[in-house]
């Protein structure tokens, strides 16, 4: 049986490539909103986001997801951010690798 390619992402805040299934991607409208994408299908320019709460608490003080996508980015979004991928981690962590 031959093995799937597993397709890799590069994180924006730490620059190290994860496979897609393990990031979290952020996606910003035509309409320059900024939103977390749990699907990874949404419409418009994507970034994807590791799992590591203090990777979004120093992305906040460095303001990169305004640099990446060349938009100002609301400090809740990041308050958000940091939410969904503490719980995402913690979901990882006890259920493994089954989503």
């Amino acid at each position: 049986m031959k093995t799937r390619k597993i397709p890799l992402r590069k994180d924006l805040l730490t620059g190290e490539m994860f496979p897609k299934k393990s990031l979290v991607r952020i996606v910003k409208n035509a309409d320059d909103t900024v939103a977390i994408d749990p699907t990874g299908k949404a419409q418009g320019r994507g970034a994807y986001v590791a799992l590591d709460p203090e990777a979004v608490k120093a992305a906040k003080k460095k303001q990169v997801i305004e640099k990446a996508f060349g938009i100002k980015v609301a400090p809740e979004f990041y308050d958000e951010l940091f939410a969904y991928v503490d719980h995402q981690k913690a979901r990882l962590e006890l259920f493994g690798d089954k989503q």
